[in-house]
């Protein structure tokens, strides 16, 4: 991993915007998408940006020589921050789901509420809707003040990530600048 340019550092560009984003203001025209990429992975990892850091040298290394029109930003994200900060999963595969976000939202010391006793149960998960899975863990991660986010991955899969609550907007404003078609789990 090396440390942002010098065009970029990622301690001075735009340090306190997810956190402090005004919807009104939108997003800095003149942003790059290395600087759009930093503030996505300061939402995806909210409180732990030495993660963040971690990621965003994965995607310069992975960058490096590539042109911007070269690689779209979701889908090298997506196999940066997979089972870390994110998951894909097939549409169809409700145990891969439920594993994927119980172990996201451990990082915060959380346990959703899947509405059985053992939500590993095979009969449970083969009877199991991932729409209806996705709605409760969104209802269960919002008293928390934790969003699930849905990225429109155009394939038969579901992907997505966990932001704050508080930056819904930021991430409303960020994740389409790069091109990343989002929604939340509610529904």
């Amino acid at each position: 991993m090396h440390a942002p340019d010098t065009e970029f550092d990622a301690d001075d560009n735009f340090a306190n915007y997810a956190t402090d984003f005004d919807a009104g203001d939108g997003i800095d025209e003149d942003a790059t998408t290395e600087q759009l990429v930093w503030q996505l992975l300061l939402l995806l990892n909210p409180g732990d940006e030495e993660t963040a850091l971690q990621q965003f040298g994965e995607y310069q290394e992975a960058t490096a020589d590539a042109g911007e029109d070269e690689f779209e930003p979701a889908w090298l994200l997506k196999d940066i921050i997979d089972w870390k900060s994110g998951f894909q999963v097939h549409d169809d595969d409700a145990a891969a789901l439920v594993e994927s976000i119980t172990e996201l939202v451990a990082r915060w010391n959380l346990e959703l509420d899947w509405g059985v006793e053992d939500p590993t149960d095979a009969e449970f998960l083969a009877n199991a809707d991932t729409a209806a899975l996705i709605r409760t863990a969104y209802d269960g991660l919002r008293p928390h003040g934790y969003t699930l986010w849905l990225w429109e991955t155009g394939t038969e899969t579901t992907a997505g990530w966990i932001t704050l609550s508080r930056d819904d907007e930021a991430m409303r404003a960020i994740a389409p600048a790069l091109g990343i078609e989002v929604r939340t789990g509610e529904g």
